[in-house]
């Protein structure tokens, strides 16, 4: 589909066939990102990832990402860190057994908790009003979905550039307040973290990404120079990235799992078979467990991240599909559309777990009929930690608790209506009440 935004042109690819022109086979040309306000004055003037053009700068910075923030060594070296706020986020839910409670609270407070542990070192945010730091859980988590609304918004400055400098909408007056309170917050930690560097000296030993990305600003040697912005740039899109996105698929797969019990026995009697009911779910398991992986995947079809996978922008000139697509022009990637289509899907509106049971359809980039993490050079370099945390997640909130809903509600009255922006959500959060299935010494 061929559109024009104000005075840029705009291509929507709705099918695997031609998400595969653009994401693969024409992959280099595509690779780059539309300049827009979000860019701008969220990520450090494009010193993230997400949103960095095509160039030394992006390509060396996935290398940090692949070959050292996300290896396969450096995320088992964390997995104690992931057991320890799984165990915690248990005795949460276990103490409110009974009561009605909103999931995805409790699931964005779980996933915080460890991704700030494995970037930042540890949680720089308070959870009661006895402990000080320099926000507390409850702004932080604000700070977070604010920047997810502002990427995700239609800023009519992107596109009518000559508009811009007006601000109609008030979106840019946002972001640099935004900005602000994200600077506010990363040099605290960069300050606490220098320091110890400092104090150890010779001695100092990489703990967390922050101390890793400091270290780097640090080399001489470094193709392109690393500096503060940049590691600001990269420390945000780690933590943004490795937290809203994961609780809203878990709270779309719990939703969904919910309105049909059927297939709540289903997980449950595998969990069973395979774990027991003298553990939880360890990240080992996972091969073992072909239903809960068949939840995620059906989870991320019908109810993708976000609508679009983020805008891709021609380099140059190029004839896709038999089409001239001009330098410029802005790509966008309808997973939405690809993940409800009924020549792709056998009767794609439902909830269906089992239809990749037994089917060779992964998560990785390689079918194009289901892309939540992207694919090719601008896939998301961290899908696999979220990964683990999203079947973690399903996985031991089927294996620990029996789930309701609230006296008051019957199935026919849970609103599935979505929201769109950067993340796709929920318009009304699930509210739940939990019960223990396990032996009450597992939630201590």
């Amino acid at each position: 589909m061929y559109l024009k935004f104000g005075s840029t042109p705009v291509v929507v690819a709705s099918s695997p066939e031609m998400a595969k022109q653009f994401l693969k086979t024409h992959d280099r040309i595509f690779a780059s990102r539309p300049s827009t306000a979000a860019g701008k004055y969220t990520t450090y003037n494009y010193q993230n990832i997400t949103w960095a053009p095509y160039g030394s700068y992006w390509i060396q910075g996935r290398k940090i990402y692949l070959n050292e923030l996300f290896s396969s060594n450096r995320l088992g070296s964390y997995e104690y860190i992931r057991v320890q706020e799984l165990q915690n986020f248990v005795s949460r839910l276990h103490l409110m057994s009974g009561e009605s409670i909103v999931l995805k609270d409790h699931l964005s407070h779980m996933n915080l908790s460890i991704v700030s542990r494995i970037v930042l070192g540890r949680k720089y945010f308070s959870e009661s009003k006895e402990e000080k730091e320099i926000v507390t859980l409850e702004e932080f988590q604000e700070m977070l979905d604010e920047l997810f609304l502002l990427n995700g918004v239609l800023n009519v400055g992107d596109w009518i550039p000559w508009l811009r400098f007006l601000d109609l909408q008030g979106y840019v007056k946002r972001m640099k307040a935004l900005c602000k309170r994200f600077d506010r917050f990363h040099d605290h930690v960069f300050e606490e973290h220098r320091a110890r560097m400092k104090a150890e000296g010779e001695g100092f030993v990489v703990k967390d990404m922050v101390d890793l990305l400091l270290k780097l600003a640090d080399d001489p040697n470094l193709k392109v120079k690393l500096d503060s912005d940049g590691v600001k740039g990269f420390t945000q899109d780690l933590i943004a990235g490795g937290t809203d996105t994961s609780a809203r698929t878990v709270e779309w797969a719990m939703s969904e799992l919910i309105k049909q019990p059927d297939l709540i026995k289903k997980a449950t009697d595998e969990l069973d078979k395979v774990i027991g009911r003298e553990r939880w779910v360890q990240e080992i398991d996972f091969p073992n467990l072909p239903f809960i992986d068949s939840i995620l995947k059906e989870t991320m079809r019908l109810h993708p991240v976000a609508v679009f996978l983020a805008p891709h922008l021609a380099l140059e000139d190029c004839k896709v599909g038999g089409y001239d697509v001009v330098k410029g022009t802005t790509v966008f990637i309808n997973t939405w559309s690809i993940g409800r289509d009924s020549n792709i899907w056998d009767d794609p509106q439902t909830f269906r777990p089992e239809r990749f049971l037994n089917k060779d359809i992964d998560v990785t980039g390689q079918h194009f009929e289901l892309l939540p993490f992207g694919s090719g050079r601008r896939m998301c370099p961290g899908y696999n930690l979220g990964l683990k945390m999203m079947r973690s997640l399903i996985g031991n909130l089927l294996h620990g608790f029996n789930w309701n809903l609230p006296k008051n509600m019957k199935l026919e009255d849970m609103n599935m209506e979505e929201t769109y922006g950067l993340s796709t959500h929920m318009k009304f959060s699930l509210l739940v009440v939990p019960e223990p299935r396990l032996a009450t010494h597992l939630y201590k």
